[in-house]
């Protein structure tokens, strides 16, 4: 359980962070900018959260907020640390599985059986919430690219790269779907403005 009496440590006033392995990385380093970015996502979906009021897909995000701060312990975890040799999760290491990224895909399935085919590219936009949850994708995909920098760089779960791809769609078909039920999708009009 996580314990926090103090907020700030000044530990960091040297321009470094702590990962859950006890090592010191500069708060620049690509594995920060990860991190970082998740919890920008995670504050994004929030936003979606508050728009979507008391609703199942309000309920359904803040499971992936859930999900989203494991990403971030799994991110803060390198691989090695605490006697890890793999990905495999363990009492002391938190790690995204692939199971989080089967839920997200099956809860795709069940909200695109009732949303029209595609025939334009379709601008962020429609109702508020939709709107909300589309700055949330912009944002998670923000943070699948700070993630595949990381995983350029050092080993990186391969369940969590799957995790923030499926997220980003599944944000995309909620966007849908919340617009379906109202203000309808705005579509792209190529050239219009010509």
């Amino acid at each position: 359980m996580v314990k926090l009496n103090k907020i700030y440590t000044r530990t960091g006033d040297d321009g470094t962070t702590g990962l859950v392995d006890g090592s010191r990385r500069p708060k620049h380093a690509a594995r920060m900018e990860a991190i970082g970015a998740v919890d920008e996502a995670n504050s994004a979906i929030g936003l979606a959260v508050v728009a979507l009021g008391d609703s199942d897909h309000a309920g359904a995000l803040v499971r992936i907020q859930n999900d989203l701060f494991d990403l971030g312990a799994d991110l803060a975890t390198p691989l090695g640390a605490l006697g890890g040799t793999d990905f495999a999760p363990s009492e002391m290491v938190l790690r995204i599985v692939p199971g989080q990224a089967e839920w997200i895909e099956q809860t795709i399935d069940s909200l695109n059986e009732h949303l029209p085919p595609l025939t334009s590219f379709i601008l962020p936009g429609g109702s508020e919430a939709a709107a909300r949850v589309h700055v949330a994708r912009a944002a998670v995909r923000r943070a699948e690219r700070a993630m595949t920098a990381m995983a350029e760089a050092e080993p990186t779960n391969p369940a969590a790269l799957a995790y923030i791809n499926r997220l980003s769609d599944y944000l995309f078909v909620l966007a849908r779907s919340i617009n379906a039920a109202g203000a309808g999708d705005v579509l792209w009009v190529p050239g219009q403005n010509r």
